[in-house]
């Protein structure tokens, strides 16, 4: 996967268990993506392992610990296309220790519906991240009366 930049992001709910909210942030740069909501995350360093770089990336970006959960599966390994030049792999995950905090690359956090589909579909997404989060949904049987399946 030489010269294609890894991104990983975290689809933060309130319970791995049985989630009912997740955490959204909305961006400040760069410029095209400002004020539009996305998982949290960020790039994967030199030898650094995905789940290592999503820790590392929501410590720095929102002061969480987290416990990692499934790896939502996209259609390759490298993760979810988001342009010609990088991929995102995304993890369930669950704050462990921590209260979240915009601290950097974001303005605002909120909590949505995970039962809701319509309050997550309705937010004004980075385009790339809109799949993600209707497969997301989809994944945690939210998407009733969708045609997708199950």
């Amino acid at each position: 996967m030489t010269g294609r930049i890894q991104v990983v992001g975290g689809a933060i709910l309130d319970s791995l268990a049985e989630p009912t909210r997740m955490l959204v942030a909305r961006r400040t740069a760069p410029e095209q993506f400002a004020g539009l909501w996305e998982f949290p995350g960020g790039k994967v360093e030199a030898g650094e392992q995905g789940e290592a770089a999503l820790h590392r990336e929501l410590r720095e970006e929102l002061g969480v610990e987290v416990r990692l959960g499934e790896e939502l599966p996209a259609a390759t390994p490298a993760g979810w296309r988001l342009n010609e030049r990088a991929s995102m792999r995304v993890w369930l995950a669950e704050i462990s220790d921590g209260e979240p905090r915009p601290l950097e690359d974001h303005d605002l956090l909120r909590w949505i519906s995970t039962t809701n589909r319509d309050e997550a579909l309705s937010l004004p997404w980075i385009p790339a991240d809109f799949p993600i989060v209707r497969a997301l949904l989809e994944s945690l049987g939210t998407l009733v009366g969708s045609s997708a399946p199950r």
